[in-house]
């Protein structure tokens, strides 16, 4: 979610953001989600696994994945990492839509991917280094790799189902973005399709279709993600963290955390909370 990232550009200085991912001390996932905004991870060091596309991809030290427009994706960092992560926002490549209603990229060969790269890694050190005038160079780099997105990266034809599907996640969107400012209120299928005007059954039929996932385990997911913050940054009782974050008790919070990390939260933050409790 937007706000546990850790930003090192700032979005009202310029125009897309750039921040260390909020998974770089590792023992984090990341559940299945999508945005508008297109997003590119390159890894620095240590490595993440990618979910993307109904495919599996590890990144490793200088790998790099670009995520389209309302790509559904998900991400496991299970060691420390250093991983750039750069969101564009689709309205600034206004005027190079061409009739369609997005816009796709894809890797390319390695001379061309090195320069991608290049530029990511030239943004960043420029903005660490703050010399003068330094946000006339960040912006010139940040030129220089939309020109690279779509003269070499864009894709030039994608199938109507594609399309189809990233219109579907645009609705879906709205729906997701309410659930994550209301994920510890009771929050049945019922009551958000309401909320939207949906019937409950194409709600949840659309959330399977498009988002490849059903709404309650979306929810589910969402919740689990709040929560393993509290679990790891205080000393909590684990009750108290499931009720806080919307769970009915502590067997239901139990469930969905084994569910997505193979192991009950009392274990999981005996192995990893230590530390960042002594660090409090």
């Amino acid at each position: 979610m937007e706000s546990k990232h850790e930003l090192i550009i700032p979005q009202d200085n310029f125009p897309f953001k750039m921040f260390l991912f909020e998974g770089k001390d590792g023992n984090y996932k990341r559940a299945s989600h999508w945005h508008r905004s297109i997003e590119i991870f390159l890894v620095l060091d240590g490595f993440i696994q990618f979910h993307v596309n109904a495919e599996d991809i590890c990144l490793k030290p200088y790998d790099f994945q670009i995520v389209n427009s309302n790509e559904v994706h998900a991400v496991d960092a299970p060691v420390p990492n250093e991983t750039l992560v750069l969101q564009i926002p689709p309205e600034t490549f206004q005027g190079y839509f061409e009739q369609r209603p997005y816009l796709t990229f894809a890797k390319q060969n390695e001379t061309e991917n090195q320069q991608l790269r290049d530029l990511m890694i030239a943004i960043y050190q420029e903005y660490e280094a703050k010399t003068y005038a330094y946000e006339l160079q960040v912006m010139g780099q940040f030129r220089l790799l939309q020109y690279l997105l779509l003269t070499k990266f864009k894709e030039q034809e994608f199938a109507p189902e594609v399309i189809s599907r990233k219109k579907h996640l645009d609705k879906l969107s709205e729906i997701t973005e309410y659930m994550q400012r209301h994920y510890a209120e009771e929050l049945s299928l019922e009551k958000v399709a309401d909320r939207f005007g949906f019937s409950p059954t194409y709600l949840s039929r659309i959330f399977r279709k498009y988002a490849d996932i059903s709404y309650l385990t979306y929810l589910m997911d969402l919740r689990v993600e709040y929560a393993v913050l509290e679990l790891l940054r205080t000393d909590h009782e684990v009750g108290d963290i499931a009720v806080v974050h919307g769970f009915s008790d502590s067997r239901a919070f139990a469930k969905a955390f084994a569910k997505r990390y193979g192991c009950l939260p009392s274990v999981y933050r005996k192995k990893y909370g230590k530390k960042v409790l002594l660090d409090r």
